[in-house]
């Protein structure tokens, strides 16, 4: 299994939320740069980037992106807003090695799998869930989607993987939703990415053993919970 530090960029800075919740922002760190220059220093092998001002609509943080394509010396897997071909192509065209794609791609499969199809390998679902429900929009709508219907029905979609958040559990490091991520790995044909409440190492090993590929890091690492050289060491593949 492999983790992954993520970057979640709001208004040019590094932030934190706690539950999506934007009036709750825990964490806000002033260069991403530097950010990213410190998880890759730890050992870390590849970055989740999320542009949450893109995500709500809120502005965007392209210009940072850029940057951190431009310096980053790993691979970056980047989404937030993105709701269109072109945002796609541009930003895989720019460097982006894997585009996490998130309400166009859940409320509308057909769009999806077109994606997935023009660009294998390259796509990421992300689906954040409230109580086995995915939620849209930057966290604010919440459809009527079941999380494990939707990771079925993945089926001939060639994605990189589906991204399980739970924001129920995002930013609290009281522990992982662990029922929901093994659920979801039981029903997915591609590789299932979690994210969500990671409070130690042994959270980490419980998504591994449970069949997780991956799992993006947030709070945890953030607050030094987690060794960061350490977690980098046991979970680099």
């Amino acid at each position: 299994m492999l983790a992954i530090p993520a970057l979640d960029l709001r208004e040019g800075c590094c932030v934190q939320l706690v539950e999506g919740d934007y009036e709750r922002e825990s964490i806000r760190l002033g260069d991403p740069l530097e950010v990213a220059r410190r998880w890759e220093a730890a050992g870390f092998s590849r970055l989740h980037v999320v542009d949450l001002d893109g995500a709500t609509g809120r502005g965007d943080n392209h210009g940072m992106v850029r940057e951190l394509l431009r310096t980053a010396a790993v691979p970056l897997q980047v989404g937030g807003g993105v709701r269109n071909e072109d945002s796609i192509l541009s930003m895989l065209e720019e460097g982006v090695d894997a585009v996490v794609v998130g309400t166009r791609g859940v409320e509308d499969p057909a769009w999806l799998s077109a994606q997935a199809q023009l660009h294998p390998g390259r796509v990421i679902l992300a689906a954040d869930v409230r109580a086995r429900r995915v939620v849209t929009r930057g966290w604010s709508a919440t459809t009527s989607r079941d999380v494990l219907d939707l990771a079925s029905g993945l089926r001939d979609v060639p994605l990189r993987g589906l991204l399980v958040t739970a924001v129920h559990m995002e930013g609290l490091m009281q522990g992982v939703d662990l029922p929901l991520m093994e659920a979801v790995v039981d029903v997915a044909p591609c590789p299932v990415i979690a994210s969500g409440g990671v409070s130690g190492i042994a959270d980490l090993r419980r998504l591994r053993d449970c069949g997780v590929s991956a799992v993006v890091l947030g709070m945890a690492l953030y607050t030094g919970t987690l060794d960061p050289r350490a977690v980098a060491e046991e979970f680099a593949a």
